[in-house]
């Protein structure tokens, strides 16, 4: 696909990074976060916190009604908190599936071991994890990336353990380790476009990669 433009900011970027509108044929406008719904839609690429002021600012419905010349559209009140439900889904979702496909490890001794072997591409704490459990991966993580000294670290993910185990079908899931580098590419994308919507990228991937989507979007 060819680059969307963000109905909100004017900014362009890939698809793959932006939040998809569905306008349906009654004007109800609903996250699509796939981009896979039938009809017309627009992109955004903003943070919750910007949308929420462009929602009561009556701004959203004003990029909208220009890009579809319509102002009778149905937008939700709700809508920045479905988006953020929509993104969380996807990415609790994707674990599963890899985790299915046995492309994740859990367990902090198995983590620890691959870790110090070089076999892990990208390395996941839950956000109510323990710092001294992360520390003590990411220290591992760092030994076997032979990159003492740097910053090098896990990401903290916005999703509690309680969220992963469910999703992974596992008991107490609290750190996650990647070991398949498509795998880790997936889930960085996943991550990458809650944490640019809730505005709290925080983490590194092995190799140095920042997890980030700074995000833009536009009318197909």
């Amino acid at each position: 696909m060819t680059e969307r433009k963000c109905i909100l900011n004017g900014e362009r970027a890939d698809p793959e990074t932006l939040i998809r509108l569905a306008i349906g044929p009654e004007g109800q406008v609903l996250p699509d976060i796939r981009a896979k719904a039938p009809g017309r839609g627009a992109w955004i690429g903003v943070s919750r916190a910007e949308l929420d002021v462009a929602l009561a600012k009556g701004k959203l419905k004003a990029a909208l009604a220009r890009s579809f010349k319509d102002g009778t559209l149905d937008i939700p009140a709700d809508l920045p908190a479905m988006i953020e439900s929509g993104l969380r889904k996807t990415l609790l979702d994707r674990l599963g599936l890899e985790a299915r496909a046995s492309m994740l490890l859990t367990g902090s001794e198995k983590i620890d071991v691959a870790c110090r072997k070089g076999q892990v591409q990208l390395l996941l704490h839950a956000a109510d994890a323990a710092a001294d459990g992360n520390r003590k991966l990411d220290q591992a993580l760092r030994v076997g990336q032979e990159a003492e000294g740097t910053d090098l670290a896990g990401i903290t993910l916005p999703v509690d353990r309680d969220a992963l185990s469910m999703a992974m079908g596992r008991d107490n899931v609290v750190h996650i380790a990647v070991t398949d580098s498509r795998a880790a590419s997936r889930l960085r994308a996943a991550i990458g476009r809650l944490e640019s919507y809730l505005g709290c990228a925080n983490g590194a991937s092995v190799h140095g990669e920042h997890v980030s989507a700074d995000a833009p979007g536009v009318p197909d």
